[in-house]
């Protein structure tokens, strides 16, 4: 009888070990999160131009970003995940000169589906490597203005054809496809929480500019079309056992 226990709770033991190795090995989760991203741009193509309009270049060390993303591991294919995510920010530079304001202001934004290969290092942290698949769009905003706005001058400056204002504005945007292979470590502060720390870089195909809501901008250079190095972070919830 006693030799029948001790060979029972060693078959238990080695079907939990088998179980937990499994769990380990197969990670399964979901989550939903918000995500602060750093993007690094090149602006070689527009600050040479703003040193004529009146600002300060864009700065090459990047700007703030924010949005959120959200996943799910699919049983079908082990250590495979699937989901989305969004962000978006701007980067604003001003100055007053002869007493006009000067402001420079790029926006940029994307979306896509995410998928990641996920390899678990050790309990409670995973590397994937991914790649997005998405969709964006870049905006530039110049103004330039003097003085105060009254109702019945904006009305005078847009009627009279032979009007002096010195104000100016302009909108200029670029929609664009994206691919971006991404890495990201996830770690575990607790099954249901879990933190990111990674990185992409997005290549962007779509150099097309509108001005004035949709007259196209003949000429605008090829470096314009917003590739950029993004570094991201990230605080889930949801649930988590890898």
């Amino acid at each position: 009888m006693r030799s029948k226990i001790i060979l029972l709770l060693f078959f238990i033991s080695i079907n939990n070990f088998s179980q937990e190795k499994t769990y380990f090995d197969s990670p399964f989760g979901f989550g939903v999160g918000y995500t602060p991203v750093w993007v690094i741009r090149n602006f070689d193509f527009i600050n040479p131009q703003l040193k004529n309009f009146g600002t300060d270049e864009f700065s090459s060390s990047g700007f703030f970003s924010s949005g959120g993303a959200g996943f799910i591991y699919v049983g079908f294919v082990p250590n495979l995940r699937l989901g989305g995510m969004g962000f978006g920010g701007s980067n604003k530079e001003s100055k007053v000169v002869n007493g006009f304001n000067n402001v420079a202001k790029y926006s940029q934004n994307f979306a896509g589906i995410t998928a990641e290969y996920t390899f678990p290092l050790i309990r409670s942290f995973a590397l994937s490597f991914g790649m997005i698949l998405g969709w964006g769009g870049q905006q530039l905003e110049l103004s330039r203005n003097k003085g105060e706005f009254s109702w019945d001058g904006i009305w005078r400056e847009i009627s009279d054809p032979l009007s002096s204002t010195q104000n100016f504005s302009r909108v200029i945007k670029n929609n664009f496809i994206l691919l971006s292979p991404t890495i990201n470590i996830d770690y575990n502060i607790y099954r249901f929480v879990s933190m990111r720390i990674g990185a992409g870089y997005s290549f962007n195909f779509g150099n097309e500019w509108q001005v004035e809501k949709n007259l196209i901008v003949n000429g605008v250079p090829d470096n314009a079309a917003g590739d950029s190095f993004f570094i991201q972070s990230g605080v889930f919830i949801g649930f988590f056992s890898y």
